[in-house]
């Protein structure tokens, strides 16, 4: 029985094509500065989204509000770890 599906998969595995690597290099001019453009907009947003979580937490803590603004930090550093590291999750995905 597993011999028949081994050697089912080894013939389904057979004709599987293996495009190439190499893409225009004017697409992958606009791809890559596309991908810049994202990639320092996320990181404005990180950037952003920290201010303004503290700039909340030292309002909260001058009025004497308890608030759970932490959480809200470490959403906004949970995202920027995110944008941080989507570039080289995909290569090493990919290569």
């Amino acid at each position: 029985m597993f011999s028949k599906v081994r050697d089912a998969a080894v013939i389904l595995a057979a004709d599987v094509p293996k495009p190439g690597m190499n893409a225009p290099p004017e697409l992958t001019t606009k791809v890559n500065n596309v991908l810049g453009i994202v990639a320092w907009a996320g990181t404005a947003a990180g950037v952003a989204g920290v201010l303004i979580t503290g700039a909340m937490m030292a309002i909260s803590m001058r009025r004497g509000e308890g608030s759970e603004h932490m959480g809200r930090l470490g959403m906004v550093l949970g995202g920027c770890v995110l944008v941080a590291t989507a570039g080289p999750l995909v290569s090493f995905v990919f290569n």
